[in-house]
């Protein structure tokens, strides 16, 4: 018996699974700022030495008009490790 996250219990059919081919993404990366819809010029790279281990980096996408308002954040914190451009597809390998 399955259960759905919705609160329905479906013993016969299983839950639907999300559509990997959906359109919910944009074509081109776009940074991370909130309300942000800008294309993404940079990609900030951090890790929360807290929870992920040294080399492990988790990626943030900046445009220009926010690249330094979020790598200040991170900065004081302690989670920035590097700021390099972003070459779309190329980085998102």
């Amino acid at each position: 018996m399955e259960f759905d996250l919705l609160g329905s219990l479906s013993p016969h059919e299983a839950s639907p699974k999300p559509d990997t081919n959906s359109t919910d993404y944009p074509e081109v990366p776009q940074c991370s700022r909130r309300g942000c819809g800008r294309n993404a010029a940079w990609q900030l790279l951090w890790n929360n030495p807290k929870v992920h281990t040294p080399e492990r980096r988790k990626v943030w996408l900046a445009c220009d008009e926010h690249r330094d308002y979020l790598g200040e954040f991170l900065n004081q914190r302690g989670f920035l490790k590097a700021v390099e451009p972003f070459n779309g597809a190329e980085d998102q390998a």
